[in-house]
């Protein structure tokens, strides 16, 4: 780890969200690099529209804010010059997106940097829809793929579909390598043995129409009308979490549901989800759904909490959890989800089964372990 100790990084994310960024942050400061520079720039339209940069260094950290209109995808194009200064040159440039791999591009030609990483954390056709949005995110897309040092993408499945959809054949393309989800195994608290006793259901992450929390709700009002004392705790928001609390108190759960909103600290989360007894992911089975393509951090959060997990197969990781008896995937209905739920919630050894599995499969996915290996392939200096 000496060559961190000598490096310096920039690492440039869209969201708030604890995912790939925070977790490479977190790494570099764990192994004492030289100075670490977070840009978080706005995901969506609402909410919180400041763009957050962290300066790290000698174990102190300065932290500049700018705040400005947010109304993507039109202002993401702001991204790329906020803030108008970054505090130091960097070793590498690590852009989550393809703006802000552009911006680490370009540094690069004017030597601010010795090497640009696009970490995609995402891959979504026709991403705009039809428009000259969707063409200028593909143009920019390709470039980077072109002209970064390496590219990261979170599964196979994605590395191929993005290379097919932008044309890039091995002699114009970065080196491209898969570096999955984790979680900090470590520092993750584990369910107790007598979770099971709990019957509470535990979700995090969005809360939007495709990772399908109303069929979730509608699953928990079928099993509450078996038994009262099933609840569900959802840690997240998003733009449909006032929808979800209408859809609750039209049911009768508004007593069954705790909406925990966005939580800051991830470690929080973890925290609650360490409460529960079993772990949903009911995503929609929807033509739009990015899940298809991707590596959901929230399944890595529930493997490290040793959580029995239901989820419906469309991440590349459902069959994985499956083949290794950490989960169980229903059809994307409430009555196939309750089912599947109850499998868990009323047969101790099922409940069993799956929490020593999801333990097992977890150390696979621990960041400590993932990044170590896995930054082997990009020359840091």
């Amino acid at each position: 780890m000496n060559k961190i100790t000598q490096s310096k990084f920039t690492i440039v994310s869209n969201g708030y969200a604890d995912g790939p960024s925070q977790a490479l942050r977190d790494f570099f400061l764990n192994h004492k690099a030289a100075s670490v520079t977070t840009i978080e720039h706005p995901l969506v339209a609402g909410g919180d529209n400041v763009h957050v940069t962290n300066f790290y260094k000698n174990k102190s950290v300065t932290t500049k804010r700018v705040n400005i209109l947010n109304k993507p995808p039109n202002t993401y194009v702001f991204d790329l010059f906020i803030p108008l200064r970054i505090p130091s040159d960097e070793t590498v440039w690590f852009g989550f997106n393809n703006l802000a791999c552009l911006r680490g591009l370009l540094r690069r030609k004017l030597g601010r940097n010795q090497k640009v990483v696009y970490w995609a954390v995402d891959f979504v056709p026709n991403r705009f829809g039809n428009g000259i949005a969707t063409k200028v995110y593909n143009a920019v897309d390709r470039f980077v793929c072109k002209h970064a040092d390496m590219r990261v993408e979170l599964t196979q499945e994605a590395l191929e579909q993005r290379a097919e959809y932008l044309n890039l054949t091995a002699n114009v393309a970065a080196r491209s390598m898969v570096v999955p989800m984790g979680a900090w195994l470590a520092r993750t608290p584990k369910v107790s043995a007598n979770a099971f006793q709990k019957k509470k259901i535990v979700y995090m992450g969005h809360i939007v129409e495709r990772q399908g929390v109303t069929n979730l709700i509608k699953a928990l009002a079928i099993l509450t009308k078996k038994d009262k004392d099933v609840t569900l705790d959802i840690v997240g928001g998003g733009p449909d979490e006032e929808k979800m609390k209408l859809l609750a108190n039209e049911l009768g759960l508004t007593n069954k549901i705790t909406f925990r909103g966005f939580v800051e600290d991830h470690k929080d989360v973890e925290a609650y989800l360490a409460e529960g007894t079993v772990a949903v992911a009911p995503y929609a089975k929807v033509p739009d759904n990015f899940s298809v393509t991707s590596d959901p951090g929230k399944i890595k959060a529930y493997l490290g909490a040793s959580l029995p997990i239901v989820l419906t197969d469309v991440p590349p990781i459902a069959k994985v959890l499956k083949s290794h008896g950490a989960a169980l995937l229903p059809d994307d209905t409430p009555e196939s989800i309750a089912k599947a739920i109850s499998e868990y919630l009323y047969d101790k050894k099922a409940w069993a089964s799956a929490h020593n599995a999801s333990a097992k499969l977890a150390k696979d996915y621990d960041w400590e372990s993932i990044l170590s290996t896995k930054l082997i392939n990009i020359d840091l200096k």
